[in-house]
């Protein structure tokens, strides 16, 4: 997963955790987060799931939203930015 470079320092509009759930759950409630965002907003999320990191590759490129960082955090925790499109 390659993200984008970020313009200028991150900050989130919105935030979501999305621990402990498995897939697909953490990008269907992203998805539905992103609905409530206007474009260019920013959501963080938090998950668990090591297949998130594949999930939110393709939900990137198929709802136009750019992912702007991700990393994993002690604990296995990973963290997107996501920018909506």
């Amino acid at each position: 997963m390659t993200p984008q470079p970020a313009a200028i320092p991150l900050s989130p509009d919105a935030t979501l955790d999305a621990k402990g759930l498995k897939c697909p759950l953490p990008v269907l409630k992203a998805r539905k987060a992103m609905k409530e965002m206007k474009p260019g907003a920013v959501l963080r999320v938090y998950a668990t799931d090591p297949g998130a990191v594949k999930d939110f590759e393709h939900f990137c490129k198929t709802t136009g939203a750019h992912l702007l960082d991700c990393r994993e955090e002690t604990g296995g925790v990973l963290v997107f930015m996501i920018r909506k499109g």
